[in-house]
């Protein structure tokens, strides 16, 4: 500016468009969980087996005298003799419930190990990690590549959290994993008041229950940038009017990609993937191989197949 005056040159109007400023409240991305892999470690025995190699006996001790003071010893300890049974197991010196036993006491002494480096002032790296080595896999019913892409490209991290049971304290720790069959199909950052933390605090799934986390900060962009990854399309979109006073209204609805649809466009003709479905179920009541209703009830769940979302359908 101060170039511009001593040049009598008038100032420009500069404008900006600050896309995920202006647009990420636009929209949120809802989805159920489908399953969890709980991080749990089998009970140990009171008694090691008799003639049991040095290293359990070790392992044991170790756990059992650990304390805030030996924290840092003991989980060095813990790995030493966790990769010497393992070395062992595959040389042939060791049984399988005897390797299986070392990977209990591994484990539960891990464990322990991260409940007591909460007391820590200065924990290292390795023990502040065990949280996220210790979470749960809460299994998505969505896909990363396509709804929330940036998240995956760019290390984007959007809001996640349970959208009810918000009178509940989450007690489990979480990452969450997609439908995808990509091993990078899966969201292990999380906004934290510190910075980023490895885990969603997440509640207990309940039998019969639905459990819903929601994505916020979504904006207009993420369902687009996605490219039918795994050949998962678009989902259903539901638009929302909140009016002045609070209250709401539902303005439209969208149903998401139907699997024909997305075969469609990879090129595959629904019709005719159909037509031969049923010719292969025609042949295989001809050969006795199924009878009548069967074909009936397989062709039904064909069509039915085609016709439904490309996501999880309960």
């Amino acid at each position: 500016m101060t170039s511009l005056e001593a040049e009598n040159i008038p100032h420009p109007i500069i404008i900006t468009e600050s896309g995920r400023a202006l647009v990420a409240y636009y929209s949120i991305l809802l989805f159920n969980i489908l399953d969890v892999t709980q991080f749990q470690a089998d009970p140990l025995p009171e008694q090691l087996p008799e003639g049991c190699p040095p290293q359990l006996e070790y392992m044991k001790q170790a756990l059992k005298d650990l304390t805030v003071r030996n924290i840092q010893e003991v989980f060095n300890d813990a790995i030493f003799y966790r990769d010497e049974t393992r070395r062992l197991f595959q040389n042939g010196q060791i049984s399988l419930r005897e390797r299986s036993l070392a990977e209990q006491l591994f484990w539960t002494t891990i464990n322990e190990i991260s409940r007591l480096s909460k007391e820590l002032k200065n924990p290292s790296t390795e023990l502040i990690d065990l949280d996220r080595v210790l979470s749960d896999f809460y299994y998505c019913n969505f896909s990363v590549f396509q709804s929330l892409p940036d998240a995956w490209a760019i290390g984007q991290l959007f809001p996640i959290m349970p959208i009810h049971r918000l009178d509940e304290e989450p007690h489990r720790k979480g990452i969450l994993a997609d439908i995808t069959c990509d091993c990078d199909g899966k969201i292990d950052q999380f906004i934290d008041k510190r910075g980023v933390k490895h885990y969603l605090p997440l509640h207990e799934l309940k039998p019969y229950e639905e459990y819903f986390l929601g994505a916020f900060l979504v904006g207009a962009y993420q369902e687009t940038l996605g490219d039918l990854h795994n050949l998962l399309g678009d989902t259903n979109v539901v638009t929302i009017r909140i009016q002045h006073n609070g209250e709401y209204e539902f303005v439209s609805e969208q149903e998401g990609d139907t699997v024909a649809e997305v075969l469609s466009y990879v090129q595959y003709d629904p019709k005719r993937l159909f037509v031969r479905f049923r010719e292969t179920a025609e042949q295989a009541v001809r050969s006795g191989r199924i009878s009548a209703q069967e074909r009936r009830e397989i062709v039904q769940a064909y069509e039915a197949g085609l016709r439904g979302y490309t996501y999880f359908e309960r």
